[in-house]
């Protein structure tokens, strides 16, 4: 009798280690399913934030590329006044060659007069998206002209926006991209990075805000410009939006 009472509590005894060991494991396999859904949001977290600073540089890089442009500068400081169009063994295609420092029969200049201002404006104004080779009339309405398709896909075309380097020439010869945000290399539908620069006429007499102290500023042409530039990231829903007001001030006699 002795001798079987212990054969059964011998058989409880496994049961119970058995039960314990199915739930050690259970909850094993669940601490270990934890950590592997932890460590792939951890490593979508962190490429979602590299993909938005990737873009985000491309962004500012756009802002400076488009501030050389209003400058009549080079992508390398030197001023377009009496330079070649083009480097044949630049990265940018030989069909926007002509493009660089906008040199090219047809392709819209900045202006450098006040009396040139009128007709300006009056080409821009003409024009579908009132840009004209990623020179732009101010625009009216809605400023956020980025915020949907519909808006967004004819800003982004031929001859409207411009892509980097298209008129300072900043892209490197090619093969010598290594060190260039490859963001700025980039091209097709929703790829790479775009600006556009919006030319306001500026009242001297009233400044910028009205009611506010007039701001002094030595210009001439009298007009300020705004930057817009868009960068796209290599993942679908990344896109960094910078604004930036230029103003180039003339050198007081």
């Amino acid at each position: 009798m002795s001798a079987h009472r212990s054969a059964a509590v011998g058989r409880r005894q496994r049961g119970i280690s058995l039960l314990v060991v199915m739930i050690v494991v259970l909850l094993s396999s669940l601490l270990a399913l934890w950590a592997f859904r932890s460590a792939l949001v951890n490593e979508a977290i962190v490429g979602n934030d590299a993909d938005y600073q990737r873009a985000f540089e491309a962004a500012q890089a756009m802002v400076q590329d488009a501030e050389s442009d209003i400058r009549g500068e080079r992508g390398d400081g030197t001023s377009c006044t009496g330079v070649a169009a083009a480097d044949p063994n630049n990265a940018v295609a030989v069909d926007a060659a002509a493009r660089i420092c906008r040199l090219g029969d047809g392709v819209k200049k900045f202006i450098e007069e006040n009396k040139q201002l009128v007709g300006l404006l009056s080409e821009l104004d003409a024009a579908a998206t009132r840009c004209i080779n990623a020179i732009c009339q101010k625009r009216t309405g809605a400023q956020d002209f980025w915020s949907t398709d519909a808006t967004l896909a004819p800003m982004m075309a031929t001859n409207v926006a411009a892509r980097y380097g298209e008129y300072t020439g900043a892209l490197p010869p090619a093969g010598n991209t290594a060190n260039l945000n490859p963001l700025l290399l980039a091209r097709g539908d929703r790829r790479g990075a775009y600006y556009w620069v919006e030319v306001m006429p500026y009242d001297t007499g009233m400044g910028l805000l009205p009611g506010r102290a007039k701001l002094e500023l030595n210009l001439n042409p009298n007009v300020v410009y705004r930057i817009t530039a868009i960068a796209f990231g290599n993942k679908p829903n990344t896109m960094v939006v910078l604004q930036s007001t230029f103003v180039r001030q003339k050198i007081r006699n």
